[in-house]
């Protein structure tokens, strides 16, 4: 599968790829821990492509990985949506801690900016993070 690197590691802005472009989605007031990005040609339950966080070093926008498979999941709910993010790892600390606690807050601010700029109540939930058997050393 290919994998399309949206938003780099260590930003402040969400973006989303549309035709050749790369919008600004949002500004976060948290920094991505992790290069965040979607399977192309691919399909979620939320309508829009497999969203996939890759850790590892920093990604440029635009950068292609060519994976077979995922390494775990963020269990994930967004605009009252299951919207599980695909867990891509190539190197360096995975803590799950860390991580659940970025999720947590993510999802806090999104439920707020559904609120406030939508006017609209949504369900936004962080469920956990799994891994397959063969990588629980994350843990």
């Amino acid at each position: 599968m290919r994998i399309l690197v949206e938003t780099p590691k260590y930003s402040f802005l969400k973006y989303h790829k549309v035709g050749s472009r790369f919008n600004i989605e949002f500004f976060s007031p948290i920094p991505v821990l992790f290069n965040y990005g979607f399977v192309e040609n691919s399909l979620s339950e939320d309508g829009m492509e497999k969203d996939v966080i890759i850790v590892g070093p920093r990604m440029e926008q635009g950068t292609v990985l060519e994976r077979s498979h995922f390494d775990g999941i963020v269990r994930f709910t967004d605009d009252s949506l299951r919207d599980d993010k695909h867990i891509v790892y190539i190197d360096g600390p995975f803590p799950v801690t860390l991580f659940s606690l970025y999720f947590r807050l993510y999802a806090m601010f999104k439920f707020f900016l559904y609120l406030l700029f939508e006017k609209k109540l949504a369900r936004c939930r962080f469920e956990g993070i799994d891994f397959p058997v063969s990588t629980r050393g994350f843990e």
